[in-house]
C-alpha cells in the first residue's frame, strides 16, 4: 500500500507537537475528535464575537460585548472576604468597573496600573445601576491592540479546554498546512468562486463577520464539499473495484418465475416488474451488480428479491438472503418458503442457533448446491459456510450495514451479485450519502389489497378511555399491537416500560395479552410473538421489535404509546404493521407534552401514508444524524458538511467524481495526484486501498 505523501506529514503528527499542547490538554482535545493538527483545521468555529474597537460602551446591550479604550482609575480591593475586586475606568463617554473575583491585588496593579490606557474587550452588565465588564476577556495596552481580531472565532468546547488554548493550537495547525495542487475541477471552481485549499482553511478560522459562519459562505462551501468529494470518490472506486471485480453473466430460462407468479393471487405492480427488470439487466450484465432496493412499509420488496433469487437458481446457481436479527431471518423464511416449493426450489433457514449434526447436514447441502436458496443472519457469511456456486446476494434492512460490511459480504461471494433492500424510504441526499457506490431501484406503488390506515393522535389524558375501547375491539376479535418506548421502568425516566403496561393490560384483559422485547430470551419471545400470530393471542405489548418485518395480517389496531419520543420513520414502520389485511385498520399515537417540532412530526405522519415524504420531513425536522440512528447506520459522519443545507454539493461532489474517475480510473494525472492527496488528507485509507488493489 503506497504511502502517506510527505506534504501532509506536519499534519497527521501527534497533537502534542503543536504549541501550547500537552499530554493532559491533548486528552481534552481527543473529546472534540482531534488528536492530530490535520483534525484541528476542520475544527470549523460556531460563533464570532464581535470586537470592534468602539469609542463607548454607551448603547452597548446588557449581555453584549464591548471593545473600549479606556483610562484606569483607582483600584478598590475586597474590604470582606468574597467580594470582588474593582477597578474604575473611564472610556471617552461613560464610566464603569472592571470586576474580579478572587483577584491577585499585585498582579491586577500590574497589568492595570492607575493613570494607564488599556483596551478592554468583555461582557457589559448592569449591578445595581452600575455598569460593569467582569473579568474582562482581553486587557492589552494601546499598542497590542492589532493582536486583537475583530472577530474572534468561538470553537466548539470541552470542560478544562480554554477558547484561547484552542485557539493557539489551531493556529499551530494553520502554519503546518501546505499549499496542495488543486483537485477541484477548475470550471467548478470558477463557477461557484471559491478559494485555493489553504486560503480556505485560513479563512474558516478567520472569519470576517457572522456571514462568515453560514454554509453557503465561499470557505466553508469549498471545505464542504472537499469533504464530500473526497467520500464520493471512496465510493465511486468501491463501486469501479466490484464492478472490475470478476463479475459473472446470470441470465435465466424464465420458467421458475412464469410459475411462481402464476401461483400468486394478485398481479406485481408497475414498480416491482419496473426494479425486478433492472435486478434482471444487472444480473446479466458481466460486471456485478451493486444495487439498493428501496421501498415502503409493504411495497412488495420480498417478491421482488425472490424473483431476483429464482433468477440465480434458474441459471443454475444459488442464492443466500442475510437478515440483521433471527426474527426477520424467520420471517423472510416464512414469507419465501412456500411460493419457492411451490415451484420446486428447496429453501432452508441458516442463523447462529443451528448447532452440531443439524448446521453440518445444512452446510453440507450449501456446498453441494442441492439446497438452492438460504435465507439467515450473519451465521450465512461465517468462514466456514461454503456454497457450490453463490450468484446473488440479498441484504435486508440494508442501513444496518455500511459500506466496509457490504464489501466484505462481497468478497465472501467470489463473484456474486448484490442486491441490497430496505424498508426505511431513504431521502436522495441520504442515498446519495450513504449509498453512492449503489444503483437504486425504488418501490413506490403497494400491492392492491393493502388499506389505507386511519391515524389519529390521543393525548395520554385519555389513556382509560383508549383502554376501555380496547375492549370492544377485542370482543370483535381484532388484534391489537400496543408499542412501549422503554423495556422496564428506570426511574431515570417518565416513559412507559412494555412490562409495566404489559401487567395492568394483562389484568384488564386477561390470558389475551403477551410481551415482547429485546432483552427477552429468543425462544420466549418467539412464542409470544407465535401466539399473537395464530390468534390465541390478541394483544402483543412489545418495544420497537415489532418495527421491521412482523407480519401479522389479521392485526388492524396500533397504539403507540408517547409516540412523540420516536422518530417519525420508526413510526411509520410501526404503523405499517397493520393495514395488511381486510379490516380497517386504525394506528393511534398517544402523546405526552408536545413541543413545536414534535407537534409537527406527529402531524405530518397523521396527514400521509407516503413513506417518502415522511422521511424527507423528518430529514428536515430531525436532521440527518438523528434520521437512521447513526450510529447503526453506517452512514458517514462529516466535520465540515451539512446535509441538511448543503445537499446540492453532495450531488455536484457525485457527479464529479464518477466523470473523474471515468477519465482517469486509477488518477494517474495531475489532477488525479491531488485527488489522491485529498483522499489521504480526509483519511480514506480505503479509497487508496482500492487504488492500489487496481
Amino acid at each position: 500500500m503506497s504511502a502517506r505523501p510527505e506534504p501532509l506529514w506536519p499534519l497527521f503528527a501527534e497533537l502534542t507537537a503543536l504549541p501550547g499542547v500537552g499530554p493532559a490538554s491533548a486528552k481534552l482535545f481527543a473529546r472534540l475528535d482531534a488528536t492530530r493538527p490535520r483534525d484541528l483545521l476542520f475544527l470549523a468555529p460556531h460563533n464570532v464575537i464581535d470586537r470592534r474597537l468602539r469609542s463607548s460602551i454607551v448603547g452597548v446591550p446588557e449581555g453584549a460585548v464591548a471593545t473600549v479604550e479606556v483610562e484606569i482609575g483607582a483600584h478598590h480591593p475586597p474590604r470582606a472576604k468574597g467580594r470582588p475586586y474593582r477597578i474604575d475606568v473611564r472610556d471617552a463617554e461613560a464610566e464603569f468597573q472592571l470586576v474580579y473575583f478572587h483577584g491577585a491585588p499585585e498582579h491586577l496593579r500590574r497589568i492595570a496600573p492607575s493613570g494607564a490606557r488599556r483596551i478592554a474587550s468583555g461582557r457589559i452588565e448592569i449591578f445595581d445601576g452600575l455598569a460593569q465588564m467582569p473579568h474582562p476577556d482581553h486587557l492589552l495596552p494601546p499598542a497590542e491592540a492589532e493582536a486583537l481580531p475583530e472577530f474572534e472565532p468561538v470553537y466548539p468546547a470541552t470542560q478544562g479546554l480554554g477558547q484561547r488554548t484552542i485557539a493557539r493550537a489551531v493556529e499551530g495547525a494553520l502554519q503546518r498546512a501546505p499549499d496542495p495542487p488543486e483537485w477541484i475541477d477548475p470550471a467548478v471552481l470558477a463557477r461557484e468562486a471559491w478559494p485555493g485549499w489553504r486560503a480556505a482553511v485560513r479563512a474558516v478560522h478567520a472569519p470576517d463577520g457572522p456571514e462568515a459562519l453560514a454554509p453557503d459562505a465561499p470557505a466553508r462551501a469549498r471545505l464542504a464539499y472537499d469533504e464530500l468529494f473526497s467520500h464520493q470518490l471512496t465510493l465511486a472506486l468501491a463501486r469501479a473495484k466490484l464492478r472490475r471485480g470478476k463479475g459473472r453473466v446470470t441470465q435465466g430460462d424464465g420458467r421458475l418465475r412464469k410459475a411462481a407468479l402464476t401461483a400468486l393471487p394478485y398481479a406485481p405492480t408497475g414498480a416491482q416488474r419496473r426494479a425486478l427488470a433492472e435486478i434482471e439487466a444487472d444480473m446479466a450484465a458481466p460486471q456485478r451488480m451493486n444495487r439498493l432496493l428501496q421501498g415502503d412499509v409493504g411495497s412488495g420488496k420480498t417478491l421482488v428479491a425472490l424473483m431476483a433469487m429464482l433468477v440465480a437458481v434458474e441459471a443454475g446457481g444459488q442464492a443466500a438472503m442475510m437478515a440483521p436479527t433471527e426474527l426477520l431471518a424467520r420471517q423472510h423464511f416464512d414469507g419465501v418458503a412456500p411460493l419457492a416449493e411451490t415451484v420446486g426450489v428447496r429453501v432452508e433457514l441458516l442463523t447462529g442457533r443451528d448447532k452440531g449434526a443439524a448446521r453440518a447436514e445444512k452446510l453440507a447441502r450449501a456446498a453441494s448446491g442441492e439446497t438452492s436458496i438460504f435465507i439467515g443472519t450473519h451465521a450465512l457469511f461465517q468462514k466456514d459456510v461454503d456454497f457450490a456456486d453463490l450468484r446473488l446476494a440479498v441484504i435486508d434492512e440494508q442501513h444496518r450495514f455500511g459500506v466496509r460490511q457490504r464489501m466484505e459480504l462481497a468478497a465472501k461471494g467470489g463473484a456474486a451479485d448484490m442486491l441490497v433492500t430496505t424498508a426505511t424510504p431513504i431521502p436522495r441526499t441520504l442515498a446519495l450519502a450513504g449509498f453512492g457506490d449503489m444503483d437504486v431501484s425504488v418501490l413506490d406503488e403497494k400491492p392492491p389489497g393493502r388499506k389505507p390506515v386511519e391515524t389519529r393522535l390521543i393525548s395520554m389524558g385519555r389513556l382509560e378511555e383508549v383502554i376501555a375501547r380496547l375492549g370492544a375491539a377485542l370482543a370483535q376479535g381484532r388484534r391489537v399491537y400496543w408499542v412501549c418506548p422503554l423495556v422496564e421502568e428506570t426511574g431515570q425516566s417518565d416513559l412507559p416500560a412494555a412490562e409495566a403496561r404489559f401487567a395492568a393490560l394483562k389484568a384488564r384483559f386477561g390470558d389475551a395479552v403477551r410481551m415482547a422485547h429485546g432483552q427477552m430470551p429468543h425462544a420466549e419471545r418467539d412464542a409470544a410473538m407465535a401466539d399473537f400470530a395464530s390468534g390465541r393471542a390478541q394483544i402483543l405489548v412489545a418495544t420497537t421489535v415489532v418495527e421491521v418485518g412482523v407480519n401479522v395480517p389479521e392485526a388492524s389496531v396500533m397504539v403507540i404509546e408517547r409516540a412523540e419520543t420516536f422518530g417519525l420513520a420508526q413510526l411509520h414502520q410501526l404503523r405499517g404493521r397493520v393495514g395488511r389485511g381486510s379490516d380497517a385498520s386504525s394506528c393511534l399515537l398517544l402523546y405526552g407534552p408536545l413541543g413545536e417540532t414534535a407537534r409537527a412530526r406527529l402531524t405530518a405522519l397523521r396527514d400521509t401514508e407516503d413513506g417518502f415524504r415522511i422521511a424527507e420531513e423528518d430529514l428536515r425536522l430531525r436532521g440527518f444524524g438523528d434520521l437512521l440512528g447513526a450510529q447503526q447506520s453506517g452512514l458517514p459522519r462529516f466535520r465540515i458538511a451539512d446535509l441538511e443545507r448543503q445537499g446540492r454539493l453532495l450531488k455536484m461532489a457525485q457527479d464529479d467524481a464518477r466523470l473523474a474517475l471515468a477519465r482517469d480510473p486509477d488518477l494517474t494525472s495531475d489532477r488525479g495526484a491531488a485527488m489522491r492527496l485529498l483522499l489521504w488528507l480526509h483519511d480514506r485509507d480505503a479509497a487508496i486501498r482500492y487504488l492500489a488493489a487496481g
